[in-house]
């Protein structure tokens, strides 16, 4: 295992970061009598130091999971192949940038003919024991239809396609007969400082405890130290970007896993020149207010409280 790899604590005891490396992240066979051609790798959870998540690495090979459903509510994002998904018993042809949200209580299951793989995330963590997920029956032999996020019947799914976080695409007005989601906040990117961010899942797909979202970096974005009232983690995609986290750096490249809890001051840079993409989730989801908490500010603040305070003695 790389020495990178692992948990780290803050000086009070409470894990602050995890990094996992590509190289370590080892997939076995999951949910035996349950599944047939599953493997898994569990890059955070309870164990590893999560208070509120679990984010997991899952391949199907030519196999299935039985139909299920979980006291806990989870997303997926699909890296590569096409997984068929039975939610409530309709089937969904899935693809790579396929994602969405399955509810507290609904059930669902997979299937694929050839490799699949996808992130799957979970809030809250999941029981160590899975006495939180019950199981149905095998999955459904109903045929499955492409996905199309436009059909409302696919509400708690949604498809990430290629150029979404084009900001130069965005500035134009979307042609009334276009073959996409309709023009709204479902086609929103948030942008500053050099870094686009694209919602996935959040209340919009009926998402209550957790959000997944794509970060996109130009060459030489960063954000500044920071830390949340919450937990994060980042998969890696595309490009290369250095992370610190309570004072330690790493560099993070594609496969590589990181997470961050609630209180970890943390920060972003891209250093060599060109695009970084990762896959980014937290729990509990964000509140409305007060969501980031900048070093800097509180910085600029004890500066000012020092001036006003030599002003006064003058």
């Amino acid at each position: 295992m790389s020495a990178d790899t692992g948990t780290r604590h803050l000086a009070d005891g409470i894990a602050g970061y995890r990094l996992v490396r590509r190289e370590d992240v080892e997939l076995v066979t999951a949910l035996p009598g349950r599944s047939s051609g599953l493997a898994t790798c569990r890059l955070v959870d309870g164990t590893l130091g999560s208070t509120h998540m679990a984010l997991t690495v899952a391949s199907l090979a030519d196999g299935h999971v039985d139909e299920h459903l979980h006291s806990y509510e989870s997303s997926f994002f699909v890296l590569e192949g096409e997984p068929v998904l039975y939610l409530d018993g309709r089937g969904v042809e899935l693809k790579p940038g396929a994602c969405g949200v399955l509810p507290v209580g609904a059930p669902h299951a997979f299937r694929s003919d050839g490799n699949a793989l996808w992130i799957e995330m979970a809030a809250p963590r999941p029981r160590v024991d899975g006495s939180d997920t019950f199981f149905l029956g095998p999955p459904p032999v109903a045929p499955a239809q492409a996905l199309d996020a436009r059909d409302p019947r696919n509400r708690n799914l949604f498809l990430l396609s290629e150029g979404e976080s084009d900001l130069d695409r965005l500035k134009h007005a979307q042609a009334m007969g276009a073959p996409t989601v309709s023009g709204s906040m479902a086609t929103a990117v948030l942008a500053y400082s050099g870094i686009a961010v694209k919602m996935l899942v959040d209340q919009r797909l009926d998402a209550q405890l957790h959000t997944m979202f794509m970060v996109d970096y130009q060459p030489g974005a960063g954000a500044n130290p920071h830390d949340h009232p919450f937990e994060e983690s980042y998969y890696m995609l595309d490009g290369e970007v250095d992370v610190v986290a309570d004072g330690d750096r790493y560099t993070l490249r594609p496969g590589d896993a990181f997470w961050t809890g609630s209180g970890c001051v943390h920060a972003f840079y891209e250093t060599q020149g060109r695009k970084v993409r990762w896959l980014e989730t937290s729990a509990p989801g964000p509140p409305a207010r007060y969501s980031y908490r900048h070093q800097r500010d509180w910085d600029y603040l004890v500066e000012r409280l020092a001036t006003e305070a030599g002003a006064e003695v003058a």
